[in-house]
């Protein structure tokens, strides 16, 4: 994997500082703590803004967690690219399929120590269907997935409950629809009106 400010003690010490301050005046609550395993997905939702990258990002370094976190490859031009990667990011290019899945699976299975973030929109404009990767990714390389959100209604971010994938999709996304029924994106009109499933009935 490649070396991120998370790696770098010192940095990695004053950005959590930093990250703190900011919450703080920006009046952000942190909920939960890091699940205190090595690996998993961890769903990031509702996406809707940048700056829930911004706060993802926040929360990482408060809950001392380090992050591989999937960005759209658009972003990653020069110098900039560098830094998002120094932060954690990961370019994903979605005009063509790389088979991200099977990819994202074989990292799990290379590092015994990986925190994969994944917008489950896949785009902060308004979608209706959940894009279903991250499930597929946690289930393919047998990690949990753990819900991620922020609530710009509560300004409160952090760590829900943890899914162990099993292969039910139908009735594991019902689990995480559920949770985030009550959860609210910076721009509520960009989120989507089912948290269901492209190529599934609508859940009920």
């Amino acid at each position: 994997m490649q070396h991120t400010i998370h790696d770098t003690p010192i940095a990695k010490t004053i950005v959590r500082w930093m990250a703190l301050f900011f919450f703080k005046m920006t009046g952000w609550k942190v909920q939960g703590r890091s699940p205190g395993i090595s690996s998993y997905v961890i769903i990031a939702a509702p996406h809707t803004s940048n700056w829930d990258f911004i706060y993802t990002l926040c929360l990482a370094f408060i809950l001392r967690i380090k992050p591989t976190i999937m960005m759209k490859d658009a972003y990653f031009f020069w110098p900039i690219g560098f830094f998002f990667r120094w932060l954690g990011a990961l370019p994903i290019d979605r005009s063509k399929s790389n088979n991200v899945v099977a990819r994202s699976i074989q990292a799990f299975k290379e590092n015994s120590r990986l925190v994969m973030v994944v917008p489950p929109s896949g785009t902060r404009k308004k979608v209706i269907y959940w894009k279903t990767g991250f499930y597929h990714i946690a289930n393919g390389a047998s990690v949990p997935i753990v819900l991620g959100f922020l609530d710009y209604r509560r300004k409160v971010g952090g760590i829900g409950p943890l899914v162990n994938p099993t292969g039910s999709i139908e009735t594991e996304m019902k689990t995480i629809r559920n949770f985030y029924a009550d959860i609210t994106g910076k721009y509520p009109q960009k989120m989507s009106d089912v948290l269901a499933i492209s190529g599934l009935n609508r859940l009920p």
